[in-house]
């Protein structure tokens, strides 16, 4: 594994600088290294309507209005748990979120918490990441830049061939059009299994009033 975590001015920049970047790094936390293959970018106040941060700072969102190089961790669905990666200055809400990636160390603790499902789907999807790493409410807030081990992200092994970069929609987030494709800030790796299956947004709409009789 690599010795050096990647330092705060990597994390100090715009999201979508950031978020490819971390294409291939590594996520060390619980025992369990994680090599990331798939990432999505959150510009929060930057006229972003799908980020937390959208409408301003909340008590959930605070953390994402701080400084770059720290974990954003929230609950959602009333059961998971995702981890996103503070980018940009302090104070302007960027993050992003950790969608996927392939277990290359640890492999016995990501099993056992993991048990019964194959190894490619350990890490395939946000919730699922978090769970294999170890990761939840607890760890919302933690700086990946501090002295602390961990949690860590180290730099890739090897470079990334930025023709292996492929970019998208956003899995589950809809915007103008109800595609979600005035958003393409979803980012992954091509021909890695571990990468999450596309799932486009769902655009609600309100049921008109019943006739009162």
């Amino acid at each position: 594994m690599n010795a050096a975590r990647l330092p705060r001015s990597f994390f100090a920049r715009d999201v979508l600088d950031v978020a490819p970047a971390l294409l291939g790094a590594h996520l060390v936390h619980g025992g369990v290294t994680l090599r990331l293959t798939e990432v999505e970018a959150y510009a929060g106040e930057k006229g972003d309507p799908g980020s937390h941060a959208f409408r301003g700072q909340t008590p959930r969102t605070a953390v994402m209005f701080g400084p770059p190089g720290h974990l954003y961790v929230y609950f959602t669905y009333g059961m998971h748990y995702c981890a996103n990666v503070v980018t940009g200055a302090d104070g302007l809400a960027s993050a992003v979120l950790l969608r996927a990636g392939e277990v290359i160390a640890g492999h016995e603790l990501a099993a056992a918490r993991r048990p019964g499902i194959p190894e490619r789907d350990w890490a395939r999807g946000p919730a699922r990441l978090t769970v294999t790493m170890g990761l939840d409410r607890a760890h919302n807030g933690d700086d990946l830049c501090g002295r602390a081990a961990e949690p860590r992200i180290e730099p890739a092994s090897a470079a990334i061939d930025p023709a292996r970069i492929r970019t998208g929609p956003r899995v589950g987030v809809s915007g103008p059009g109800g595609d979600g494709t005035a958003y393409p800030w979803r980012f992954w790796l091509d021909g890695e299994p571990t990468v999450s299956a596309y799932r486009p947004g769902v655009v609600r709409t309100r049921r008109p009033n019943a006739k009162k009789a």
